[in-house]
């Protein structure tokens, strides 16, 4: 099923495209949080944004760039300006497409069915983590947060994988090894402490400080 996200401040037309939305089968998600719209992103997954040029708090411009340096997920503008100055800045800002305030609801179907369309039959979905605004990226191995990227080593990237789908649970040192070094073989303890340790240090480097909660004599959590 199609995830679709609408971030639009103007709730009757926000309502309106969710109705039309669920009423093809596909799930949908309205932005009430306005100061938070790329954690909301990263949490929800969408397959589809559409997006509103004024918004509060910050444009649609800042968030479909905040959006582009994670993902290629398509963007479809919606807006009542319509003129070419913001169609062209749509466009060149990272939007796959643009539809001009007030539009018509089977306009808007074909206009989405279409960027679904070519999305899908040929790329495969960009598949994105969210925790308190970091949000890893399981097709490239980066972690980005507050519009810094972190590259991530083979183990790096492992640890927080396994830790960021299991949030909220504790992943003992033994399955967090074997997820690292895939071995029921021995592996000194203190190569994963060492792992760890450099793992935290370039994390707090972009500003996600005590991110990873150890939790002693049994393994570490992201809470």
């Amino acid at each position: 099923m199609y995830r679709i996200l609408i971030v639009e401040d103007d709730e009757i037309i926000a309502k309106a495209i969710e109705n039309r939305i669920i009423s093809w089968g596909y799930e949908a998600k309205r932005i009430q949080d306005f100061q938070h719209v790329f954690q909301e992103f990263g949490a929800f997954d969408p397959h589809l944004v559409l997006i509103d040029i004024s918004l509060p708090f910050y444009n649609g411009y800042h968030w479909c760039s905040e959006i582009r340096k994670v993902s290629k997920v398509p963007i479809l503008f919606i807006s009542s300006a319509s003129d070419k100055m913001n169609i062209v800045m749509a466009i060149n800002m990272g939007g796959d497409d643009f539809i001009a305030k007030p539009f018509d609801l089977e306009v808007l179907t074909a206009k989405i069915q279409a960027l679904l369309r070519r999305s899908y039959d040929f790329t495969a979905h960009n598949n994105l983590l969210e925790h308190q605004g970091a949000v890893l990226n399981t097709n490239d191995t980066t972690l980005t947060y507050q519009s810094k990227k972190l590259e991530l080593t083979k183990n790096d990237y492992r640890i927080l994988m396994t830790l960021m789908e299991n949030k909220g649970k504790v992943i003992t040192r033994e399955n967090l090894m074997m997820k690292l070094w895939e071995s029921d073989e021995y592996i000194d303890e203190n190569t994963l402490t060492v792992n760890m340790t450099r793992l935290r240090r370039k994390l707090e480097s972009i500003g996600l400080v005590d991110f990873i909660t150890t939790k002693k004599g049994i393994g570490y959590i992201i809470e």
